[in-house]
């Protein structure tokens, strides 16, 4: 592909379901000029209760088909996939990647002033560690406190956000973290941007809460700078979204236009397996 096709390529961004359109929204927010080709792996949600093995192999199968869309950069906008395949695929493909860990970890220790930090997120990621790993390998001397809230994301995908159940909820499982040293909290899931402002209600002005939705739409425009494949919007004067899902692709455009600040339009279903 020629670096002038690069630059209008689009980019891939996928998740487990519809979680990662919070980071479309971002990608949107922050680089209007790009194009983006969305895939949710909604057949095959959850991915937050399954194997390591397993998860790899969906990530491999959803970057082969977002490569037929001919993308320039993929971005994992999946805490688990991020924390448990990122590093498989990277050396398997020729297109850069990137999760949504790595920005969100960066950002809170650079954002802690006490050196404690907090992670909310599915089962997977907290029982990967990763968050600890990668936090730690940045500062050693920063204490992570990883808390499991497997409840909030089919809270949001049924549309629970604004019930007073979800607000039970959020008390049950952040009482502990809130109790505790933290000044920076992650919200390790993609879901949980939808429910940010209970979330940050509930813990205070004293708790700085990253959302890594934000820091990976800024990770990916230095990436697009520094390899010159930032789109300049010069042969189109307006970007192009394309949606595809594994299954359910009226149920995902439905909330899909809940998150988005656009009109979703018709939502594609792709065999996944067939990839």
């Amino acid at each position: 592909m020629s670096m002038e096709g690069k630059k209008t390529a689009p980019i891939g961004v996928f998740d487990s379901g519809v979680g990662g359109l919070t980071v479309v929204r971002e990608i949107i927010r922050h680089l209007p000029n790009e194009n983006i080709v969305y895939f949710g792996d909604t057949a095959r949600v959850p991915y937050g209760s399954k194997s390591q093995n397993t998860i790899i192999h969906f990530a491999e199968q959803i970057i082969r088909f977002l490569k037929t869309k001919e993308v320039k950069a993929i971005v994992i906008a999946c805490n688990t996939a991020s924390a448990l395949a990122l590093d498989a695929v990277r050396g398997e493909f020729d297109v850069p990647i990137i999760g949504v860990v790595v920005p969100g970890a960066r950002a809170a220790v650079e954002e802690t002033k006490n050196l404690h930090v907090g992670i909310v997120g599915t089962d997977a990621t907290v029982q990967s560690g990763m968050y600890t790993k990668v936090i730690q390998s940045m500062n050693p001397r920063v204490q992570v406190a990883e808390k499991a809230c497997p409840l909030f994301v089919p809270l949001v995908e049924e549309g629970f956000k604004e019930h007073p159940v979800t607000q039970e909820i959020i008390e049950y499982y952040l009482e502990s973290i809130k109790q505790s040293d933290i000044d920076t909290m992650i919200l390790g899931c993609t879901h949980y941007p939808l429910l940010r402002s209970k979330i940050k209600a509930y813990m205070g002005d004293r708790i700085h809460i990253v959302n890594p939705a934000y820091e990976t739409a800024m990770d990916l425009k230095a990436l697009l700078e520094e390899h010159d494949m930032a789109n300049d919007g010069t042969d189109e004067p307006h970007s192009i979204y394309r949606f595809y899902v594994s299954d359910a692709a009226e149920k995902f455009r439905r909330f899909a236009n809940t998150v988005m600040p656009f009109d979703v339009p018709t939502t594609n279903v792709v065999n996944i397996e067939e990839y």
